[in-house]
């Protein structure tokens, strides 16, 4: 299928209109396979100047009417008019994704090392935990239930902590991102790549649709703003720039300097 609709793969067009597939299903699927294959670069690149380090990625695409939102990590997008909030991503983090990371600890169980428990329970056990009824997750429950704690429940959880406090085994606050090939945990052997999902969740925006004015906005950004301000406060902060600043070329990558000032108090 081509982007304008047009079949260009002869050989298969009854499946193509079996499956409804779309011209924004190949974009998305371009987007997800440009996110994979930069992930492997980076790990080949990294590799060979011996080098460690990796990111979280936030990407946008405009193209015919549509805006693509690409994030593998915990930025975010949002879309800030006149009279709406409306979010283009979700961020990943091991709390988010516990389901997932427990799954594939319980089908590579060796990826733990006998080091961890892929159980998830309300606090950190002890030995005096043992043999008492405790509530606990695994990666089949969306739900609690309780077991008897014995010795392996009382490892260092896969994920532990709550909230930005989180960390996926003792060492990432993300569960998607690229790069870290050769991250490992701190005195082990046991590496974090095979649980940090290069993989972005793509949100698909129909701009015609949305009648948008020029003051209309998506703000991106890592958690270094969102760990302290909410989209509400990001979303005063542009509503309280954009309209004094018309004449401005640069207001909508200024619109962090004087409107900043303040924005701890002002913003409810």
């Amino acid at each position: 299928m081509h982007l304008s609709g047009r079949c260009i793969c002869p050989s298969d067009p009854q499946f193509v209109e079996e499956k409804g597939i779309k011209a924004e299903d190949l974009v998305i699927g371009a987007l997800e396979s440009a996110f994979q294959e930069c992930d492997e670069v980076i790990g080949r690149e990294l590799e060979a100047s011996g080098q460690v380090g990796g990111c979280t990625a936030l990407v946008a695409v405009s193209l015919q009417g549509k805006l693509y939102v690409a994030n593998a990590g915990d930025s975010r997008a949002i879309l800030v008019r006149r009279d709406e909030i409306r979010p283009l991503s979700s961020e990943f983090t091991p709390e988010t994704e516990r389901q997932r990371i427990q799954q594939l600890a319980f089908l590579y169980p060796e990826l733990l090392a006998g080091e961890f428990t892929r159980l998830e329970f309300p606090r950190r056990l002890k030995g005096d935990d043992l043999g008492q009824k405790v509530l606990f997750r695994d990666h089949h429950m969306r739900g609690w239930s309780y077991k008897r704690v014995d010795k392996s429940d009382l490892k260092y959880p896969l994920i532990h902590g709550q909230g930005r406090q989180a960390r996926l085994l003792g060492t990432l606050a993300v569960s998607r991102g690229l790069g870290d090939h050769q991250l490992r945990v701190l005195d082990t052997n046991i590496q974090l790549k095979p649980f940090l999902l290069s993989v972005p969740q793509v949100t698909v925006l129909d701009v015609d649709q949305l009648e948008l004015q020029e003051d209309d906005v998506v703000v991106m950004a890592t958690d270094g703003l969102w760990d302290v301000l909410s989209n509400e406060q990001v979303a005063w902060l542009v509503r309280s720039f954009l309209p004094g600043n018309q004449e401005d070329p640069h207001r909508y990558c200024s619109c962090w300097g004087p409107a900043w000032v303040g924005a701890s108090s002002k913003p409810k």
